[in-house]
């Protein structure tokens, strides 16, 4: 099984709050799961995020963002690639779902799931998991 982790799901492995015991879990039986170059640049933005909030230091969020990147580095993580047909699929997700207030770089993250044939979605994001499960994805949610 293939399962692309969003960054407001894989965020609680590397950061302590609400369901990341469950994610952690999750993780045990499904490793290596598969996340894109986005990933990369909305984990650093998050952790930098909560150090300027004064939620970790410097020191935290250093050893986080080398946590992580060793992770890739070991496999536990896979980049997928963002291609043109991972552009062109967010761009359809986001005219062919009105109903669903997608952002471009959630239907990012979709684009390069579905591109790449990745049938599940772990997320901590409904409007994410509305959007994956209206594009038949299954979903394992995380809120």
């Amino acid at each position: 099984m293939s399962v692309y982790f969003d960054t407001s799901a894989l965020a609680k492995w590397y950061v302590r709050e609400s369901q990341s015991d469950e994610v952690e879990e999750y993780l045990s039986g499904v490793c290596p799961v598969t996340i894109s170059a986005l990933t990369k640049v909305e984990m650093c933005s998050l952790v930098a995020r909560r150090t300027r909030e004064g939620h970790l230091d410097a020191t935290t969020q250093g050893r986080i963002l080398a946590t992580f990147e060793g992770d890739i580095v070991a496999g536990h993580l896979v980049l997928l690639p963002h291609t043109v047909e991972s552009f062109l699929i967010a761009e359809s997700l986001l005219g062919s779902h009105p109903d669903i207030p997608l952002t471009t770089l959630d239907a990012l993250h979709l684009g390069v799931a579905q591109a790449s044939n990745v049938s599940t979605m772990a997320t901590a994001n409904r409007v994410m998991a509305r959007a994956a499960a209206s594009q038949g994805m299954q979903c394992h949610t995380f809120f």
